[in-house]
């Protein structure tokens, strides 16, 4: 039996069975995807690609670590990084420049310390779906690694449940990752 995924970060196995399930709603709904990290700094382009046929569905990432390259080529404006206006920056830029129709872009804060004045565990995510970018911003305890686990797993989810959205089947549910904090 399996815990609820809320109480705990999921197992590297777990992971791989939610890119697996992505693949298969890529596959089936023809979503072409992209990531843009920061924070996660290409783990979770490794995850995808570790996926069946990922060639097919998985255009790419940017791995856009420092702020230059975040304003320079993703068009992230001025100001912080770690912001609900650098992540849609990121996830629709990431989109246009890889041909997506399908992204999820990632920036926050891990800790212990922060660069930015936000608590550790601060992370925005954006998704770009067709056109329309949505931001979701979460605070995730732990150490960093926990964070870094945390926010992969709710990046998956979120193009899990894009790339899901429109398959007719309503009941089918994602496994969910742990929530942020009040």
């Amino acid at each position: 039996m399996i815990a609820d995924p809320e109480e705990r970060i999921p197992t590297t196995s777990e992971l791989a069975q939610w890119c697996e399930k992505l693949a298969e709603l890529a596959d089936q709904n023809h979503r072409v995807i992209a990531t843009a990290e920061s924070l996660t700094a290409g783990n979770l382009a490794a995850e995808l690609g570790r996926a069946t046929n990922s060639g097919d569905w998985y255009c790419g990432g940017i791995v856009a670590y420092r702020k230059e390259v975040k304003h320079d080529v993703l068009d992230v404006p001025d100001g912080p990084v770690v912001s609900e206006a650098a992540a849609r920056a990121m996830a629709r830029s990431t989109a246009t420049l890889l041909g997506a129709d399908l992204a999820v872009a990632v920036t926050g804060e891990a800790g212990p310390e922060t660069q930015e004045d936000v608590p550790p565990g601060t992370v925005w995510f954006g998704v770009y779906d067709n056109g329309s970018v949505e931001t979701l911003h979460r605070v995730f305890d732990g150490d960093p690694e926990q964070v870094l686990a945390s926010t992969i797993a709710a990046s998956v989810d979120l193009l899990i449940r894009h790339a899901q959205a429109g398959t007719g089947d309503p009941d089918e549910q994602t496994p969910r990752p742990r929530e942020e904090n009040p």
